[in-house]
């Protein structure tokens, strides 16, 4: 019997092969930063307050990041049990940290005077992780984007600002030059972070065939998001059985871990990945005091896994460069729950078990590694796992812990208990309250791995 692949089989079939490290790492660090860091109002200064290019301007001339270094950058990622980061390459406003010959308006044009994508691009690989850029499909600054009459631009309601449909072939070619830029002056990336669709701008209005054959010419294993046609509201035909060839390789849901994960009309899994914020904004602004929680963050990335998703989480710098105190905070104690705890998540994905009321299950081969939340009652209750457990340890220090059946608890034979000393029906506090993890081996499981 002859098998038959079809064009969307491909895309599929090639999609789960470039994916296979993205989702072996399964933590990031997204880095907004740009002109807007000056104002610190967020990213999205320009749209919001409906500012002029003239006005903005002055936020190009003070541009000066004198403490940019981001080889700290890459040590806080490391530090924290990230495996990849993408930096803004370009945000809507079309000012570039790179060295574009295709304008002016980049930071080499600045006090700054450098590359900073070229830095940021060392920084990261000499600390042995992967990279990514981000780059915005829409531009504010160039003078064929559509302006009046959009949804969002700065100059949507100024009718001096219409523009002549026929032009904006011009910045589509400006645009995917932009792109062959960093695919052929920075060495291999990782990623390309697009963003993002919009009403009708999406898909053919980019010429996406065109510019994925341009992507898949130059870098054939690089990763790219599902923004071409989808974007934080909508995920585009990856969500299908038939994805287009510009459908991307994973889905990017923003500001909110899906109910169930990500799949297609069909159930079967896509490769995808949470876009967090730290705060409640991603460029740098500075009355933003609202951080989540490192037990926040460490319980939505386990959910994120137990899901069969990544997180990309955020962090702002400062107009000078910095990441702020309460970011590389929260790093830190991330980074301290990874350094015990990281086999519970690298390389793991959604258990073969239900999710527990204590907390989530993650799973590696014949390793299921139980994430409690909340303290207990008496022993922890594994449902439905009578006689499937053969050891259960703790992650963080493999101190053996004791399964055996509490006297309370005879009647329920379909489940094991667990608990972390005796007698077994006391009741024990949690060693980790941000997250305790107990590694479960288990009896005659195959290996997934």
């Amino acid at each position: 019997m002859t098998t038959t692949t079809t064009p969307s089989n491909q895309v599929i079939q090639d999609r789960n092969q470039r994916v296979q490290w993205f989702q072996n790492d399964r933590f990031g660090m997204f880095i907004h930063w740009g002109l807007y860091s000056i104002p610190a109002r967020g990213e999205w200064l320009r749209s919001s307050e409906q500012m002029s290019i003239e006005d903005y301007q002055t936020y190009f001339d003070e541009f000066d990041p004198v403490d940019y270094n981001p080889r700290e950058w890459a040590k806080a990622a490391k530090k924290a049990g990230m495996k990849y980061a993408v930096l803004t390459a370009k945000h809507h406003d079309g000012f570039c940290l790179f060295d574009s010959k295709l304008t002016d308006y980049k930071s080499t044009n600045t006090k700054a005077g450098r590359d900073l994508v070229q830095e940021f691009l060392e920084a990261f690989r000499e600390e042995g992780l992967k990279v990514g850029l981000y780059f915005s499909l829409i531009d504010w600054h160039h003078e064929d984007y559509p302006a009046y009459g959009d949804r969002i631009h700065p100059m949507r309601g100024n009718e001096s600002f219409k523009r002549d449909p026929k032009n904006f072939d011009r910045y589509l070619d400006y645009m995917h030059g932009q792109v062959h830029e960093l695919l052929t002056g920075y060495g291999k990336l990782d990623i390309m972070w697009f963003d993002f669709s919009y009403d009708t701008m999406r898909g053919e209005v980019w010429r996406a065939t065109e510019l994925m054959k341009m992507i898949r010419e130059l870098q054939p294993h690089i990763l790219i998001d599902n923004r071409l046609e989808g974007s934080g509201e909508s995920g585009g035909s990856i969500y299908t059985s038939d994805p287009s060839i510009y459908s991307g390789d994973f889905a990017s849901p923003e500001q909110i871990i899906p109910p169930h994960g990500v799949v297609d009309e069909t159930g079967a899994p896509i490769p995808w990945e949470a876009c967090i914020t730290l705060n409640n904004n991603w460029g740098y602004a500075a009355a933003d005091r609202n951080y989540k929680s490192s037990t926040t963050i460490i319980r939505k990335l386990v959910e994120c896994v137990s899901k069969n998703g990544n997180m990309l989480l955020n962090v702002g710098p400062d107009a000078k460069g910095v990441i702020p105190k309460e970011s590389l905070d929260v790093l830190e104690e991330i980074g301290d729950w990874m350094s015990k705890n990281s086999d519970s998540i690298y390389g793991c994905a959604a258990a073969d078990y239900p999710k527990p009321d204590w907390g989530r299950y993650t799973q590696k081969g014949n390793k299921l590694y139980a994430h409690v939340f909340e303290e207990s009652i008496g022993p922890i209750n594994l449902i439905g796992m009578a006689d499937k457990v053969k050891k259960a340890r703790l992650l963080a220090d493999g101190y053996e812990l004791f399964l055996s059946r509490p006297w309370s608890a005879a009647e329920f034979t379909e489940d094991a208990f667990v608990n972390f000393a005796r007698p077994e029906h006391f009741t024990y506090p949690l060693p980790d309250k941000r997250n305790t993890v107990i590694e479960l081996e288990l009896i005659d499981e195959p290996d997934r791995s």
